[in-house]
């Protein structure tokens, strides 16, 4: 994980077809940490990620990923949260130099958080 980089998003579920590349981009370029897993930890059938979002291992979907039109991610450092992802090779998006899309077709929007107003996210416990 790049020091200083910490986002978040509301709660979204989306079927993978690999969900330990998905994992490691979240965690890398995105700040997003593992709260929970089902399965093994070493190839989970499922997993939540600080912020909101869940992964589904689907490795034989054939759908687009990302069904819905995109993630908006606030990030405490929009710049070093951008400079991350393009270290992973995404795609450009049209719409802004802070679109991108991941290689299965998952579009993602980056958008600088109020100072605070990240870790407040973060400091939610959803389970309580």
């Amino acid at each position: 994980m790049q020091p200083g980089i910490r986002t978040y998003v509301e709660h979204v579920a989306i079927r993978v077809t690999d969900i330990r590349w998905h994992l490691r981009f979240f965690r890398e370029a995105l700040g997003m940490t593992v709260r929970d897993v089902d399965g093994d930890p070493e190839a989970p059938r499922q997993a939540w990620l600080h912020g909101g979002l869940q992964l589904i291992a689907d490795p034989g979907f054939a759908g687009p990923e990302g069904r819905h039109a995109h993630l908006g991610v606030m990030a405490d450092d929009l710049e070093a949260t951008l400079a991350a992802a393009a270290g992973f090779g995404v795609t450009p998006l049209p719409q802004g130099r802070n679109w991108f899309a991941l290689p299965d077709g998952l579009c993602i929007e980056v958008l600088q958080a109020s100072p605070g107003a990240v870790a407040a996210a973060l400091a939610v416990d959803p389970r309580a």
